[in-house]
């Protein structure tokens, strides 16, 4: 016999282990509470990792493989995904070989875990191995993304033209992709599920797993199978993805979702393939180059063959070291409205407040809002790390802790980004319209209306003046700084000072 792990990000019909139906083969998927109390996590991500197990779990039983799902009533639950596995093992074999297999974990933690308890085979889902990109930057210390997003292009032969060279004469638009929010824009209708998942929540609830956020249970948004992730990337594409590029960056007061896909959910439990993804995409733009601009359809693209596959890479070539790496040595604890959003600034409120809501949020909000203060405001990278692992649907830790320790908080000093993602509260005016909504006045420097945002980002550089200032994207900041009359720099410091002294009233 044999009897084959399925983990709860690992909801991909397609692999190679369901082709045939063999009476040798059980599958088991469990519902951990060990993996749901590990980080805190949003209610609607539990809700939507145990639906898709059970609604995975169903689709095999239906066509005809054995199966042995165990929720968390069931009387045999062991604690640990280990722990069940080797109970489910014992209970099978009676006297009979049995062989454990199971698919190729995407978090180091996981992998630790079940190292030697079976054959560990291929997920058959990215488009690189875990050592792919360490390959690739063999004697490196920064890892370019533009460089490995290049070559996965031509690797994978996406957006080439007849010779070999990009489409529109070049590898990157992200400069065309910089619109800030015109509030005249139509934004279509999202698409949605609806799930009642109360009896999944009332488990979760029976055993005592923390609550945070909103459930929705009743009317349940995500998709929990193939068919519907499916459904939600062809509604991206025919909606979101003409306007994608243009407002990717933009910020929108009442605008959950604007033109961004939300198929991250969809992708990371491989219910979607990248690779059919990107075929989407790119099928879209040749078929009608118009309706679909190349530079949207490339900046989509850049996100899921260049950018995802690259943090993965960062990931395995990084760990475990990785989760430690604190350049800054930033020891600040979060403020308690990062968990209610109850903070006056306009922008943090709604950002924090959506993700509270939705368990979403976009690129810019979760880098250049939520990522940008926390910078600015020296938040401990642990802490920042469990914060955005537990509120973000999307979140595994191999795709957040890149994205967070990395490129947000630059706490690995330079591997992902080449220069901290920090901004003063002009950017965020820029890109959108939160500011007229702020008890802050964006303009204002110091003083108690002064947006905190302008007098942490001169604190910020001048703190870690040795770390950054021979730091070739910053020199600018520094010649500014040394501009400025004493008496003015004084004062920018001492108000950011008072800000984080009172950092849960702001």
């Amino acid at each position: 016999m044999i009897l084959r792990l399925i983990l709860g990000d690992q909801l991909n019909p397609l692999h190679s282990w369901f082709r045939e139906v063999r009476e040798d083969v059980v599958y088991a998927l469990f519902e951990s509470g060990e993996e749901l109390r590990y980080a805190p996590h949003h209610r609607q991500k539990m809700l939507a990792f145990l639906h898709g197990i059970q609604q995975f779990a169903h689709h095999l039983r239906q066509s005809g493989h054995r199966v042995e799902y165990w929720t968390l009533d069931d009387p045999r639950q062991q604690g640990s995904l280990r722990a069940n596995l080797e109970a489910l093992k014992h209970e099978l074999s009676s006297g009979t070989d049995l062989e454990i297999e199971y698919q190729e974990p995407d978090e180091y933690r996981v992998d630790q875990a079940l190292q030697g308890i079976g054959t560990c085979v291929p997920s058959e889902h990215f488009l690189t191995e875990r050592g792919t990109l360490a390959t690739h930057f063999a004697g490196k210390k920064t890892y370019l993304m533009e460089s490995f997003y290049r070559a996965m292009r031509v690797r994978h032969g996406v957006l080439l033209d007849a010779s070999g060279q990009p489409e529109g004469g070049t590898w990157n638009f992200d400069s065309d992709n910089r619109a800030s929010w015109d509030p005249k824009q139509h934004v279509p209708a999202e698409w949605r599920a609806h799930h009642d998942v109360r009896e999944i929540d009332a488990r979760l609830d029976r055993h005592e797993i923390p609550r945070w956020g909103d459930a929705l249970a009743d009317d349940f948004p995500w998709p929990c199978d193939r068919s519907e992730s499916l459904a939600l990337l062809n509604h991206f594409i025919q909606f979101g993805l003409p306007l994608f590029g243009r407002y990717q960056d933009a910020l929108a007061e009442g605008q959950d979702f604007l033109f961004h896909s939300r198929i991250s959910f969809a992708l990371n439990t491989k219910m979607l393939h990248p690779r059919e993804v990107i075929e989407a995409a790119e099928t879209a733009w040749r078929h009608d180059p118009e309706t679909y601009p190349l530079p949207a359809v490339e900046g989509f693209i850049r996100q899921i063959l260049g950018w995802r596959e690259y943090v993965r890479g960062i990931y395995w070539a990084q760990m475990p070291e990785y989760a430690e790496l604190n350049y800054f040595n930033h020891q600040r604890p979060l403020p308690d409205w990062m968990y209610t959003g109850k903070t006056q600034m306009r922008c943090m409120q709604v950002a924090v407040g959506q993700s509270l809501r939705a368990a979403y949020a976009h690129h810019i909000q979760r880098l250049m809002v939520v990522g940008n203060f926390a910078l600015l405001a020296g938040f401990d990278p642990r802490e920042l790390d469990a914060w955005y692992l537990g509120i973000y649907i999307d979140a595994l830790e191999w795709v957040e802790m890149p994205n967070t320790r990395g490129m947000s908080q630059y706490a690995d000093g330079g591997i992902v980004g080449t220069n901290p993602y920090v901004s003063s509260g002009a950017y965020i005016h820029k890109q959108g319209n939160h500011c007229a909504n702020c008890a802050y006045s964006v303009t204002e420097k110091v003083g108690a209306r002064a947006c905190p945002f302008n007098a942490l980002y001169w604190h910020f550089y001048a703190r870690n003046r040795p770390l950054l200032e021979r730091n070739p994207r910053v020199g600018m900041v520094y010649r500014t700084w040394d501009k400025m009359k004493p008496d003015h720099r004084e004062a920018l410091l001492e108000h950011a000072e008072f800000n984080l002294l009172n950092i849960n009233k702001l």
